[in-house]
């Protein structure tokens, strides 16, 4: 499936901002079930300064610098991307997962920092008894990985609510469990948070989903979302992505962005200003696949 993807996140300030130092986390990675045919960002107003790097998790970051006075600022990506269905699974002929933290622990794995440090506690990501104690009723002993990772999964997707009041970006791992709701971000921390309190290694994966409308409605633009998942490494099978939000495997539907630790590693937008006054902040994503861009019809607002 071939998707351009448009992400855009606009400020208003009711006084001049006269300088902003910002880092974008913006643009898509390529990945073996997944091609980023071109990508392009516009900035307005337009940047002083603009360089790009690559982080410790292999993402895209892009920095800029606005050093002139503004009251506007939008921010627009556009990607288009490939994505393939990723490659099916067995669960049952995982394997065990003592052996995958077994092999953690025993080093071997120490020279694969990307795996390894997806193992510890992170900022937004601390484990403790209650968590470990919750995914062992799915991680029971000798159960293979992949079937008691998708066990956990169908859990917390039952078990939580998902509650876009109940939580902010600033509400710990801690307090959701303990709330028993939260959106994708607080779903995905949990997951995370059980996967690493067991000794297994899980990232925080920062993407796009597909929404698909109901029987005889049309498509709204800029209607889609931001999303979040979980990542957990499986030995010999790689990485495994979860959905706990939706209780799926991600596949076509889900477009990665980037990843890291938890949250903190991978927000799209951080940066700093002087001034300004109040302000406002919109975001909006639309996920188009590309057959579909003929028929497209814009939102009323």
């Amino acid at each position: 499936m071939r998707y351009r993807i448009t992400h855009r996140t606009e400020y208003g300030y009711s006084e001049a901002v006269p300088i902003c130092h910002n880092a974008l986390r913006l643009t898509p990675r390529d990945l073996p079930n997944q091609h980023r045919e071109s990508f392009v960002f516009k900035i307005n107003p337009e940047p002083s300064i603009l360089s790009s790097r690559i982080d410790t998790f292999g993402n895209e970051v892009t920095y800029f610098s606005i050093e002139y006075g503004y009251t506007k600022m939008r921010i627009e990506t556009v990607s288009v991307m490939d994505r393939r269905p990723s490659p099916k699974i067995d669960a049952d002929t995982s394997a065990p997962w003592e052996s995958v933290v077994a092999k953690i622990r025993e080093g071997e794995l120490k020279r694969k920092l990307e795996v390894v440090q997806f193992r510890y506690d992170s900022p937004l990501v601390t484990t403790f008894d209650e968590m470990r104690e919750y995914a062992l009723v799915s991680f029971t002993p000798g159960r293979p990985i992949v079937a008691a990772a998708k066990d956990l999964m169908s859990r917390i997707y039952t078990d939580f609510k998902y509650d876009t009041q109940a939580t902010t970006v600033e509400t710990s791992v801690q307090e959701a469990f303990a709330l028993k709701k939260g959106v994708c971000q607080d779903l995905a921390h949990i997951m995370i948070g059980c996967f690493r309190s067991l000794g297994l290694a899980s990232r925080y994966v920062s993407g796009y989903l597909r929404t698909i409308p109901a029987e005889g409605k049309d498509r709204l633009i800029g209607a889609d979302a931001s999303h979040a998942w979980a990542s957990l490494y499986c030995d010999n099978l790689g990485w495994f992505d979860l959905d706990p939000t939706n209780d799926v495997v991600p596949s076509e539907d889900h477009i990665t962005l980037i990843w890291g630790r938890d949250y903190q590693d991978v927000t799209p937008v951080r940066g700093l200003y002087v001034g300004g006054g109040q302000h406002t902040m919109g975001v909006s994503v639309d996920v188009a696949p590309l057959d579909e861009l003929p028929a497209l019809k814009p939102s009323v607002a």
